[in-house]
């Protein structure tokens, strides 16, 4: 008796076409066009989620410079005394910081001033 992968075969085509909803013409109607378009996506989904971190950590290095030059002091001279004085913050917390809580991170300026003094 042949067999054949009827079941199984009808889950992966379910979940393929479930994925691909929405999608125009035979990008969304037919298999094999169906398979190329969802892996593209997903190769695009992945390079765009590191792209997207990568434009984000740009962002707040410009807004944390743009704070330290009304401080008086340079993006590079900052993290360098922050690492002097053992301030651990990231990035995106000291960008929040300089936005919403300026006498803070003015607080912290200072700080970076004596590590780099001594």
């Amino acid at each position: 008796m042949r067999t054949t992968i009827g079941a199984a075969r009808h889950k992966k085509k379910k979940r393929l076409f479930k994925e691909a909803k929405g999608r125009r013409g035979g990008r969304g109607k037919l298999l094999r066009t169906m398979k190329e378009t969802t892996l593209k996506a997903g190769a695009y989904s992945f390079r765009d989620r590191k792209v997207r971190a990568r434009e984000f950590r740009k962002l707040w290095i410009i807004r944390i410079n743009a704070a330290c030059r009304a401080e008086g002091l340079r993006y590079s001279e900052f993290i360098h005394g922050l690492k002097k004085a053992g301030i651990e913050m990231d990035r995106k917390t000291l960008s929040q910081m300089a936005i919403e809580d300026a006498p803070a991170f003015t607080a912290v300026c200072a700080k970076v001033k004596e590590a780099l003094a001594a």
